[in-house]
């Protein structure tokens, strides 16, 4: 029956306005806070762009919109923002309308090492007033709740890294990044919920938050945006940690990252792309 919603479409439109840009800039601790209208967004600030507008009495005892709408209706209870690709064509502006249409591109059913998995994979295309601007891939699996949270087997943490942020994931935070892109999912603000029903240890910090950590590093290790960021969780992370941002190698255009946990792990890794090498820095 999930195999059904291959294919299925979904056109949805959207805006970055100066006070959700705002927000974000706030949340991130990035000056100028106050964007004004009509200036470029920063990489993946679009996810801010197209909250999912579900009225509250609607949503699931997870925080999340019922499923069986648009995503498939998988019956595991856990769901999670695996990774993804994005591609980047033009500039997305502050208060620009923007229009998202969005497919089911797969539906994969697999057994892992904690039981069944079920991986969605979502593409959005999304264009602004000069056409396309933004093109991406967003995975989302589906999992069954252990009777044990168990971390994954840990990827070892790179050593020199070529630059390196560190940012604590404070509940502040995690509040602030669920209002600035209207996620309600519980694992990221409720922590009776995560401990009693999710069996975390913590609340789980976003993996678009990570995502968006590492991108604004390899900005800043360039000095320029890049064309392609590819991205995929490796190991959760829970607030109260100073998260590691770490860019640890340059390859012709390419530039490795990740986001850490001390010296112990890896939380999620990517690689961010141009089209040429450009300067050194």
């Amino acid at each position: 029956m999930i195999m059904d919603w291959i294919g299925r479409t979904q056109t949805t439109t959207g805006m970055l306005s100066a006070q959700v840009a705002g927000m974000v800039s706030a949340t991130l601790d990035m000056q100028p806070v106050l964007r004004p209208s009509g200036a470029p967004i920063d990489p993946l600030w679009h996810w801010c762009a197209f909250p999912q507008l579900e009225p509250t009495g609607a949503l699931g005892a997870d925080g999340h919109a019922p499923r069986g709408g648009f995503l498939p209706p998988v019956a595991l209870p856990r769901r999670m923002w695996a990774g993804g690709s994005v591609t980047f064509h033009a500039d997305i502006h502050v208060d620009e309308p923007l229009t998202r249409v969005s497919r089911i591109a797969s539906v994969a059913q697999k057994q892992g090492r904690a039981g069944p998995m079920v991986f969605v994979a979502v593409t959005h295309d999304i264009s602004g007033r000069d056409g396309l601007a933004v093109t991406e891939r967003h995975d989302i699996v589906y999992l069954d709740i252990p009777d044990r949270f168990q971390l994954p087997p840990a990827i070892a943490v790179p050593v020199d890294p070529v630059a390196e942020d560190r940012v604590e994931m404070s509940v502040p935070l995690l509040f602030r990044y669920s209002a600035a892109t209207f996620n309600t999912h519980r694992i990221h603000y409720d922590l009776d919920h995560v401990r009693n029903v999710e069996g975390y240890p913590g609340l789980v910090v976003h993996g678009p938050l990570q995502a968006t950590l590492m991108m604004r590093l390899a900005c800043r290790v360039a000095g320029r945006a890049p064309r392609q960021f590819d991205y995929r969780g490796v190991s959760p992370v829970f607030h109260d940690t100073a998260l590691r941002i770490l860019a640890f190698q340059r390859d012709g255009d390419g530039l490795s990252l990740c986001t850490a946990v001390g010296d112990q792990r890896q939380a999620m890794q990517a690689q961010a792309r141009w089209d040429d090498p450009g300067p050194e820095t």
